[in-house]
């Protein structure tokens, strides 16, 4: 089954997209620009050595700086081809194939890390097991971080946008609590009409 994500992927990319992403951020980087924004709002909640869970990690950009700076990390995707990429990039990292609605790996992270838009890109209906899913993993005391797009502007093709209240709705069905929100990877303030939002949610230590 072709999956939102691949379908989008393929209309506004192309066949061979996983490549083409991975090439983009490889040529921004070499422009000298900062592509790891991500991983540095990481290192203002958790100091490695934490265990950290990049879900919905696509080729790997953000769980090999993680590594890089000393974080242990696994990766997910539910796209195979992204995994390609990803393992070709750092074949020593552990990559795995899971779709996060279904997530069950057994074990749990300091931190569980959904960045890239994988929340609105979701399949429909699929919201509140991710959430359940992704909280499964997170240890007690621990935190779900994710960031995605609020409007057409900020998301890929044609995906539709994910209300905001129905995420933070699915993370307290979750058991989740909200700390914080952040208009941007690099911690500056959320506006509630904003096009971007991260989200920190923790489970409860008890």
């Amino acid at each position: 089954m072709t999956t939102r994500w691949e379908r989008i992927a393929r209309d506004t990319v192309g066949e061979g997209y996983a490549t083409t992403y991975a090439e983009r951020f490889r040529a921004m980087a070499a422009r000298g620009q900062d592509i790891h924004g991500e991983a540095t709002f990481v290192t203002g909640l958790r100091a490695a050595p934490a265990r950290v869970l990049d879900a919905g990690c696509g080729t790997g950009r953000i769980a090999v700086r993680l590594d890089e700076l000393g974080y242990d990390v696994v990766g997910v995707d539910v796209d195979a081809s992204m995994l390609h990429v990803a393992r070709a990039e750092a074949p020593g990292l552990d990559w795995r194939l899971g779709d996060l609605a279904a997530l069950d790996l057994d074990e749990t992270f300091d931190l569980v890390l959904v960045a890239g838009n994988t929340i609105p890109l979701l399949e429909p209906g699929t919201l509140t097991a991710a959430c359940a899913r992704l909280a499964a993993h997170v240890d007690p005391g621990g935190h779900l971080v994710c960031g995605f797009g609020l409007d057409a502007a900020h998301l890929p093709g044609d995906c539709p946008p994910t209300p905001l209240a129905e995420v933070e709705a699915a993370m307290s069905a979750a058991g989740l609590a909200a700390v914080d929100r952040f208009g941007t990877w690099a911690g500056d303030g959320f506006v509630d009409e904003g096009g971007y939002v991260v989200t920190v949610h923790t489970r409860s230590a008890r």
